[in-house]
């Protein structure tokens, strides 16, 4: 389609050649969206495309801070406000050295539709900083969400964007920078920053959430194909919130999730992964994946400089099921051909946009392979940030239960909707059309009746 291709070539060549995760995104969302751009004109006529795929805010700022050693630091502070079409910005902010433009654009767009198909009345953004949390003392991030907040707060509110935590922001630097915000402002305004602490606002299950909702979402796909959750064997990547916490959830439905992995390497263990070890080593000790090994030495661990080139070794294990769970372009062509040949029939991805454009190629093409994006499987943190919004306003608590069967409910929703919609264009079984179809034409047609903006 001539309007596809101009699009593509704009983004790719004229409009932001640099941004090569943001165009890689970019392409897969209008590749899927083909059909319904054939059939409703009104879209290329009113520039629907133009104007959803430039960001409506880039807002860059310097953060500068005194660490432990009465030494000045500076760093780059970003917000990506990218569509505010369906309600106020909501989008982590991220705090590691790959931070950039292109990579906020990228997750801010995806941010965009994961939201619209939530069905819940929040737009998209992302934000972050170059900052890097490790190896900081506590009172240096402390010092340094402060400074970062001091400037941020000009461009939030509850009714205007609202930041949660991503990479490297938990719920510790959530809460100074909700201390800093009040004291800015001078208002108790809790529902401006959601993954708070449960002692001042926060909601119960949101540190799981994520993961958690990958795993619902599993298995309502399961339960649709008549299939069993139960026994399962499942390689997980990642060793951080959402890897663990679909680990988790995995065992309480009685999966078995096999691998984990971090920077240093990945850890195999056929027995079933022992959760409350992984938790003692990642979470409470923040220590690499070898204490794992020395703890348990049945279980195998590969360093890093022993995976296969363009490999890594977390895929490379007989499974049933795979959720990388770690970042962007995780999963490359070669793990994908290693999952197939080693019996995977189900790849949901947990954390954004981790299989590559060729991986993802790969599994669609595969007829006996399902394959459920992240923008839909790893909706569960955001939906439940906007209930912890709701719990904000009405100034109520929920019970864990409550929480746990929206977000429940939440995501077989999204689940039924995306499958819906792909077998309306019929492409049945392919998720990756239906969550983009259906994200993209929530997002569209609501801004053909806000009109020119």
């Amino acid at each position: 389609m001539k309007y596809i291709n101009y699009m593509l070539e704009y983004i790719e060549k004229t409009k932001c050649p640099s941004d090569k995760i943001f165009s890689q995104a970019v392409k897969e969302v209008l590749l899927s969206i083909k059909p319904v751009l054939e059939n409703n004109p009104k879209y290329e006529k009113e520039k629907i495309l133009e104007r959803l795929l430039a960001p409506e805010r880039i807002i860059k700022f310097k953060i500068t801070w005194i660490d432990d050693n009465n030494e000045i630091q500076i760093n780059n502070g970003m917000r990506v406000q990218f569509n505010s079409t369906l309600g106020p910005y909501k989008g982590g902010l991220r705090f590691h050295p790959s931070v950039s433009e292109d990579i906020l654009k990228f997750l801010a767009f995806e941010q965009t539709l994961k939201n619209a198909l939530t069905g819940l009345p929040i737009g998209g953004a992302k934000g972050g900083s170059d900052f890097n949390p490790k190896g900081k003392s506590d009172r240096e991030i402390m010092k340094f969400c402060y400074a970062f907040m001091e400037e941020l707060y000009r461009h939030i509110g509850p009714e205007t964007d609202i930041p949660a935590g991503d990479i490297g922001v938990s719920g510790k630097e959530i809460g100074y920078m909700f201390a800093k915000y009040k004291q800015i402002k001078n208002s108790y305004s809790n529902g401006t920053l959601t993954g708070k602490p449960i002692d001042f606002g926060g909601s119960l299950l949101r540190k799981e959430a994520t993961g958690y909702g990958v795993v619902y979402l599993l298995h309502s796909l399961l339960n649709d194909y008549a299939e069993n959750i139960e026994g399962k064997k499942v390689a997980v990547s990642g060793s951080g919130n959402v890897a663990i916490y679909t680990c988790e959830k995995l065992i309480q439905l009685g999966a078995i999730p096999i691998t984990v992995s971090d920077s240093k390497g990945c850890i195999y263990d056929s027995r079933g992964i022992d959760l409350d070890s992984l938790k003692e080593i990642k979470e409470n000790n923040k220590e690499s994946l070898i204490k794992y090994k020395e703890k348990f030495p049945h279980a195998q661990y590969t360093p890093i400089s022993e995976y296969e080139e363009n490999s890594h070794a977390v895929w490379n294990c007989n499974c049933d099921i795979a959720i990388p769970c770690a970042t962007q372009n995780e999963l490359t062509l070669n793990d994908a051909k290693n999952l197939y040949k080693n019996n995977c029939k189900i790849i949901i991805e947990g954390a954004n946009m981790p299989s590559t454009e060729e991986a993802v190629n790969f599994f669609l093409k595969k007829k006996d392979i399902l394959f459920v994006p992240a923008k839909a499987a790893n909706a569960g943190g955001v939906a439940t940030s906007q209930l912890e919004m709701s719990q904000n306003a009405s100034m109520l608590n929920w019970t864990s239960e409550k929480v746990d069967l929206k977000l429940k409910d939440i995501m077989h929703k999204i689940y039924i909707d995306i499958k819906n919609e792909a077998e309306k264009y019929d492409h049945k079984g392919n998720l990756v059309l239906g969550a983009n179809i259906l994200g993209f034409k929530r997002v569209a047609n609501a801004k053909l009746k806000q009109g020119i903006f």
